[in-house]
This record gives C-alpha cells, sequence and structure tokens, in this order.
C-alpha cells in the first residue's frame, strides 16, 4: 500500500513541478484540500440556506480554477523576475489564508459551530458580521439573477 502512495505522490510531484515548479506539491496540496473543504461547507451551508442557485455553483468552478491557477501565474512570474518562489508563496498563502475563513463561515452557515473553537470564529467574527464571506442571496442587492438592477434610479 505504501509503494502505491508513493507512487501516486511522485507522479503528483512531477505534475506540480512542471507546472508549478520544483518542491511546490506541499502547499498546492493544502490549497488542493481547503478547496475540496470549502466546497463541502459550501454546499451544507447552502442547502441550509435554501440557496443552492445554479449560476453560483457555475460561478463556483470558476473561482476553483481560478484559485488553482493563481499560484501558477505567481511561479510563472517568480521566473521571470528570478524570484526563488517569493510570489508563489505570498500567493498560494494567502489564497490557503482566505479559502480557511471561507469554510470556518461557511461551516458557522451550515450550523456547524460547535465544531469551530470560539477563538477561531473571534478572528473571522467581522466577515460573519458583514457578510464578506457570505455571497448574497438572487435579489438581496437590488439585482436579478442577470445583474440587471431590478431597482429604479430616483
Amino acid at each position: 500500500m505504501y509503494e502505491n502512495f508513493a507512487a501516486i505522490y511522485d507522479t503528483l510531484s512531477g505534475w506540480a513541478a512542471a507546472i508549478y515548479g520544483e518542491g511546490r506539491l506541499p502547499p498546492l496540496l493544502l490549497l488542493a484540500a481547503a478547496t475540496g473543504l470549502d466546497w463541502i461547507t459550501g454546499i451544507a451551508a447552502a442547502w441550509k440556506d435554501r440557496a443552492h442557485a445554479a449560476e453560483y455553483g457555475r460561478m463556483g468552478i470558476l473561482r476553483t480554477a481560478f484559485v488553482l491557477l493563481l499560484p501558477m501565474f505567481a511561479s510563472l512570474l517568480d521566473g521571470v523576475l528570478g524570484m526563488p518562489g517569493l510570489f508563489f508563496y505570498a500567493v498560494t498563502i494567502g489564497l490557503i489564508y482566505r479559502t480557511w475563513q471561507s469554510i470556518t463561515a461557511n461551516a458557522y452557515r451550515a450550523g456547524w459551530e460547535r465544531l469551530i473553537p470560539k477563538s477561531v470564529l473571534q478572528m473571522i467574527e467581522g466577515e460573519l458580521r458583514s457578510g464578506a464571506v457570505f455571497p448574497k442571496a438572487a435579489g438581496e442587492d437590488g439585482q436579478d439573477e442577470s445583474g440587471e438592477n431590478r431597482k429604479q434610479a430616483k
């Protein structure tokens, strides 16, 4: 079994090295795991809020692609500027942190707040109150799903 795991890790390391640069698989795995948890908690929160819109789901696919491609862009920028991974690690760590905030807020929305330490909830309390982490429900901001403003200008 260990041999299978090692073979999978070696294959992923090769792909990660080719796309993102040498030795960058661990932060990419962390970002992928965080993204997966964000999807899980986001789906659970959407079902609890009854806010599961197909359009928001499609946009989630695009957001995920963006989150996974942005570190590649940062890595290319590092290469062009001759940096040893400064942009890659800054971007990847920033994305992991932001995704962690989203995971926590989604878990809270899903009703799993008892699983989240109070100190963590206090750290994202501003996002919970302001709704910065939560998507607005369709129509909540005065726009319909197409983005058209439904309210007449005064």
